[in-house]
């Protein structure tokens, strides 16, 4: 299942040869097959030539020739071998003494068929002999033959560095109608564009509806938002540079209620990427979003972990890409370390990060400073027998300038950081030897922050989900989700002493079914219970909420 966005709505996730006209069925040749060898051939076609009748003499020719051929002739000595009964292994000196009388056995009308000329063999390859070329043959005809993916050749297009598979052609509403995306595929050039569409409402009776100048919390009101993405990559490998590809990419999004916006039309990414040794060392840099490079959610999907806790951090967004350079070196195929220099968002957060800079060229923004990620983590893919492994922990350090939660009047204070500490494990394959990834997980994530600085001090969240839950739908997703979000004690004694209402953390639990309803078009529904819908302060009205959540995601 491909990612498309982080719960509650606040930020944006998105996941993402042969030759099309080359038929699989011409992969293996209609081959006729060689019984005899080129001595053999000469042979009889050299007898063939010369039953002419002359005479006398043709009788004596014939008897001759036919002599010669049935003591000389080992293909034949081989046939009459077969035909006898009472033949068993024996030592190559009595074949030898043994070759005329077996011979002589033979019915007139098999060898009148052995000696009759054979029909000329189809050429085998320079320098192979007949013989061995016909065990080939037959070998190739008795393989089975592999099922040709016609969209492999885009394999090498997608995105590379991402936590998630960006999907293929394959699974886009257009896949290559037209060939425009062979013909872009035949000079380096890949794409993947996707809308992501979701709409949140408020189910439970007086659920405080308000103006949208005045909303809190998203489904307050109705609330609808929508993200378009368009990536394009360039394949550098074509120049000799390994696994290289540039990569760039534009983000428009639109909210009805705009706190986790903006509105904006701008960069996604910019990013240049190649690897090093063998793919030991991967480096990107460029404008990247950070959000999809680190501490991701294993089975992604609409529900994903609310990452806010690290966005408040520095961590860049899809609405939000920064400058950075990433390094991952792997350990080997499971185990790896990534570590990132990124530029901060801002320390206000990402809503006013996207209102300096909404088009994501600002090199920087108002006190924003340097951010330094490492993440170690390790990660098996899932195989009959083996389940998906995902281990992940990371930490952040921010030298952005942040202001003092306890004392909002105070100057700013450089220095912020974070961590976070995920699982996610298969507990059963359904499916092991067909589709091994399909089956029940279960994970866990945990984030922190100081509250001096951030107002999510903590963030629990705990996951069960299913991967192709039933073999009529095996590409669909059922999944629930609880979370616990602490506010910062010192913002929530702040809102206490000014005699708010104010609660410490807020509680949802969240499920949802997300189906595959044809190749790029995925749609979800779910109900969300929210204890504390709001941040820090609520109202008598605002204390539940009952989300009903409905997503659309489309690929092309």
């Amino acid at each position: 299942m491909p990612h498309a966005a982080a719960s509650s709505l606040r930020a944006n996730q998105a996941a993402y040869s042969w030759p099309a006209d080359m038929d699989p069925n011409y992969a293996m040749r209609d081959c006729l097959l060689a019984t005899t060898s080129p001595r053999t051939y000469s042979a009889t076609a050299a007898l063939s030539f010369n039953l002419r009748p002359r005479g006398k003499q043709s009788g004596l020719a014939i008897a001759l020739s036919l002599a010669a051929c049935l003591v000389g002739n080992p293909v034949l000595a081989q046939t009459a071998s077969g035909l006898d009964p009472s033949n068993h292994p024996v030592d190559q000196a009595s074949k030898r003494g043994k070759t005329s009388d077996r011979a002589a056995k033979l019915p007139i009308d098999l060898i009148c068929q052995a000696i009759r000329p054979p029909a000329p063999a189809r050429a085998a390859g320079p320098g192979v002999p007949l013989e061995k070329r016909g065990n080939a043959d037959r070998a190739a005809q008795t393989r089975p033959q592999k099922t040709i993916d016609p969209f492999q050749r885009y394999d090498n297009l997608r995105e590379k560095g991402l936590w998630f598979p960006i999907p293929g052609p394959a699974d886009t509403i257009d896949q290559d109608k037209g060939g425009v995306r062979s013909a872009l595929a035949d000079v380096g050039i890949g794409y993947i564009g996707w809308t992501h569409n979701s709409f949140a409402s408020n189910q439970l009776p007086h659920a405080a509806r308000s103006t949208i100048a005045n909303q809190l919390y998203m489904g307050q009101n109705p609330t609808f938002a929508s993200a378009n993405f368009m990536i394009v990559t360039y394949d550098l490998s074509r120049f000799g540079i390994a696994d290289g590809q540039i990569v760039v990419g534009a983000e428009q999004q639109y909210w009805t209620w705009d706190r986790p916006g903006p509105d904006r039309v701008g960069l996604n990414t910019l990013a240049y990427y190649q690897t090093f040794f063998n793919r030991t060392l991967e480096l990107k840099l460029g404008y990247l979003r950070n959000q999809n490079e680190f501490t991701g959610t294993l089975f992604g999907g609409i529900t994903g972990s609310n990452m806010s806790a690290l966005f408040q951090a520095g961590m860049s967004t899809n609405a939000a890409p920064t400058p950075a350079a990433n390094l991952k070196y792997n350990f080997d195929a499971r185990l790896y370390n990534k570590v990132s220099v990124q530029r901060s968002i801002s320390p206000d957060g990402a809503y006013a990060h996207i209102t300096e800079n909404p088009t994501g060229l600002k090199w920087s923004t108002a006190n924003a400073g340097i951010l330094l990620v490492e993440e170690a983590g390790y990660k098996s893919k899932a195989a009959p027998g083996v389940p998906d492994t995902w281990l992940r922990a990371g930490v952040g350090l921010n030298r952005s300038r942040y202001t003092n939660l306890a004392d909002p009047k105070q100057q700013r204070e450089s220095g912020n950081n974070f961590h976070y500490i995920a699982a996610d494990r298969q507990l059963w394959q359904s499916d092991a030897l067909g589709s091994p990834s399909r089956g029940i997980y279960g994970g866990f994530s945990v984030m922190g922050a100081p509250p001096e600085r951030n107002r999510i001090s903590r963030y629990y969240e705990l996951r069960l989900y299913a991967k192709g839950p039933f073999d009529s739908r095996p590409s669909d997703l059922i999944a629930l989700v609880a979370t616990n979000t602490a506010w910062s004690k010192l913002a929530v004694d702040a809102a206490l002493a000014k005699g708010q209402l104010a609660h410490r953390d807020s509680t949802a639990v969240t499920g949802t079914y997300i189906a595959h309803l044809a190749p790029g078009i995925y749609a979800s529904v779910g109900l969300s219970y929210i204890h504390y819908p709001t941040i820090i302060t609520h109202t008598p009205q605002t204390e539940h909420a009952l989300n009903l959540l409905i997503s659309t995601l489309i690929f092309f």
